[in-house]
């Protein structure tokens, strides 16, 4: 079994094939003697040339913050049925995007007789026992065990998992209280500011590392609300679930994924913002599920001449309007209640300004099902407002059109979510026109689909000899074959490859780990 199988999942960038694997080089000494220049202020001559004034400061130093949160910081050792482990040493149905852009970084794995031992990083969050760590890291495991930071080693059971953010929460039990770590408000991470990794890469736990935050509300393609924290600090495989910190020792994030030509750490990280995991984890330990808001809008993202023929006016130096273009209303919808209508332009939700349409997906997503909230929209360039009460996305047609999760009368659920193949996903998957087909854009936790090796990404071409290039239809045919107790033979497009997948009937289990009965999603 080779190193390719290890979540700290690996992710595939768009466009960028081939085996990832890069040494690490750790450059800077943060002891407190170290000196750097920050700016302070600046000020600028007639010509406009920025002459920065510019002070000394000494570099922080990390000891004493290390020793206090390190107790609450776990290795996670999940055991994997090998057949569960793909050709690529991924598990099945793991998200690896054919995508040139980051992808989870894996775990380090042992093969033995029947089983694949992969490990990856969590922390404590309650006396309780309560576990945080990322969902690749459990996803498919029969066993999971946590190792505290002074060597006990405790059985840990799933009390559930959210795929779409990949998120996991575990529960160890003990005879005494343990010792755990806060979460703390990401929303007021600064790019600049110096954050803390400590995690097990490549089952070395207790490793630390820092660095800096380089950006906010990244979307590396991932899934459909991805919003991460990119950060510096040098992470790698294993290091998947384990915490960031920023100095006051508080958690900002979830380091779950890495852009990498080689596969190790080339000092371009991606945390889930902590923000995202206190709605999961409440979510999670409570129901042992997440359910999400509901808005029923298919919005695309303003470019300069669809601007200009909305007659929007742009944001300066030729940049287009921020907000999301309306390109259609689902029947029934919230959206559809509240009035909204093609053509309009969202601008804010609840007074938050909305910049894209990836942006408003992640906010509606992020609200509880029956909020009332306010939209602010343009329409012939006037703007309006409209007050919206959200639904529950699990109960809802999706609002790219995607089918799958719900099943037909009698029909066996496939656990798949279809989206058509659009011009915005052509560019997405780097496919030319002459492609047909539809899109998977979701794969459901121990699903037909899952089990079957269905991945995000793939693109579904023929069911059987039949050709399809419609999501109802394709499901239609997929059920009719399972229903009748048939295999049904799919052509599928993934990575530039074609290649076949058998989905068979039967029903499917999606217990993550012995102790555990959560359906997620």
């Amino acid at each position: 079994m080779t190193d390719e199988f290890q979540p700290m999942m690996s992710f595939r960038p768009r466009r960028m094939r081939g085996r990832v694997l890069a040494a690490l080089v750790a450059t800077t000494m943060l002891g407190g003697a170290a000196q750097a220049v920050m700016m302070d202020t600046a000020r600028a001559d007639e010509t406009g040339v920025i002459r920065p004034n510019t002070q000394t400061q000494t570099l922080p130093n990390f000891v004493n913050l290390v020793k206090q949160v390190r107790p609450a910081v776990v290795s996670i050792t999940a055991n994997i049925r090998a057949e569960d482990v793909d050709e690529e040493g991924g598990m099945q149905g793991q998200q690896q995007m054919p995508f040139p852009f980051p992808f989870p970084f894996q775990m380090m794995p042992q093969q033995q007789r029947r089983t694949i031992e992969a490990r990856g990083s969590g922390f404590i969050i309650s006396a309780d026992g309560y576990v945080v760590t990322n969902n690749h890291v459990v996803k498919g495991a029969t066993k999971v065990t946590v190792t505290l930071d002074d060597g006990t080693t405790l059985p840990a059971k799933i009390i559930g998992r959210d795929p779409k953010t990949d998120l996991a929460l575990l529960k160890v039990t003990t005879q005494s209280k343990l010792r755990f770590i806060e979460l703390g408000d990401s929303d007021k991470v600064e790019p600049g500011e110096w954050v803390v990794a400590v995690g097990n890469p490549f089952g070395l736990g207790g490793t630390v590392t820092a660095g800096i935050v380089s950006a906010r509300g990244r979307d590396i393609g991932d899934g459909p609300y991805d919003s991460f924290i990119q950060v510096d600090a040098p992470i790698n495989r294993g290091n998947s679930g384990g915490p960031l910190f920023t100095q006051d020792g508080k958690v900002v994030g979830v380091n779950t994924a890495i852009l990498s030509p080689t596969g190790g750490s080339i000092g371009i990280g991606f945390a889930i913002p902590s923000d995202v995991v206190k709605n999961v984890v409440e979510q999670l330990q409570k129901t042992g599920h997440v359910t999400r808001g509901y808005l029923g809008v298919v919005a695309q993202v303003i470019t300069p001449a669809m601007a200009k023929a909305l007659g929007l006016k742009p944001a300066g130096d030729g940049v287009p309007p921020s907000g999301a273009l309306v390109a259609s209303v689902s029947n029934s919808s919230p959206a559809e209640k509240a009035g909204l209508k093609a053509g309009d332009v969202i601008t804010a939700l609840n007074g938050q300004k909305i910049d894209s349409p990836h942006d408003l997906a992640v906010k509606v997503a992020s609200l509880p099902p029956g909020t009332s909230v306010t939209i602010a929209y343009l329409r012939n360039n006037a703007a309006q407002t409209a007050s919206v009460k959200i639904a529950n996305l699990s109960s809802a047609s999706s609002p790219d059109g995607s089918v799958g999760d719900r099943s037909e009368a009698g029909g066996p659920r496939l656990g798949v979510s279809l989206s058509p193949l659009t011009r915005d996903l052509r560019q997405q998957l780097g496919l030319d026109g002459s492609v047909r087909g539809v899109v998977v854009s979701d794969v459901q936790a121990g699903s037909v689909a899952e089990q079957a090796g269905i991945r995000a990404g793939d693109v579904i071409q023929a069911v059987g000899n039949s050709p399809v290039d419609n999501p109802g239809a394709t499901v239609t045919a997929v059920r009719a074959a399972l229903k009748s107790n048939q295999s049904v033979l799919l052509r599928v497009l993934r990575g530039g490859q074609n290649l076949f997948i058998a989905m068979t009937p039967g029903s499917s289990d999606d217990s993550g780990a012995a102790g555990s009965d959560n359906d997620n999603d």
